[in-house]
């Protein structure tokens, strides 16, 4: 087996080195929705689920989330965030609720993993915070917008529903 950057000689599982890269402004975006029943979209249209702000709960998982990157994915590397945006969008049309995570840090390796990971972890929050009133939701897609920094330089991936352009 050829050697891959997150596999050893042998195919076992390894973090990849990434000393000889440079230190690069790294920066990403992704977003995602949780697709809502009617009784929880009529929760969410008037502000409040059981457990208070379902907002307020989806931010800080979300950020949580970003934070444990390195925690969740084994083969992920800590990294020091300089910043970390969070965003959120009310579809009540399409009973969507909308979130977006924009990370950002200097350092040898990029941070979309955090990215979609503040999102699915975010909108997890917003599950948990819905959940006694029904569990009739679904959650995806979970998209990468926007990735800045490293060898690739800057990738924007559209996304025609998604309510922020990358």
């Amino acid at each position: 087996m050829a050697v891959t950057q997150h596999f050893d000689s042998d195919g076992r599982p390894r973090m990849a080195d990434v000393s000889a890269k440079a230190i690069t402004r790294r920066r990403a975006s992704a977003a995602g929705y949780l697709e809502l029943c009617q009784e929880c979209a009529d929760a969410m249209t008037n502000g409040f689920g059981a457990k208070g702000d379902p907002w307020s709960l989806a931010r800080i998982s979300a950020i949580s989330g970003i934070k444990n990157t390195a925690n969740l994915l084994p083969l992920a590397h800590p990294l020091i965030l300089d910043t970390i945006s969070m965003k959120h969008h009310w579809d009540a049309n399409n009973r969507r609720a909308w979130l977006y995570a924009e990370v950002s840090c200097e350092n040898r390796t990029g941070v979309e993993m955090e990215a979609i990971i503040g999102v699915c972890i975010g909108l997890t929050g917003l599950y948990d915070s819905l959940k006694s009133i029904s569990h009739n939701m679904t959650l995806g897609p979970v998209k990468l917008l926007r990735k800045e920094g490293g060898r690739r330089g800057s990738i924007t991936m559209p996304w025609s529903d998604c309510p922020w352009i990358p």
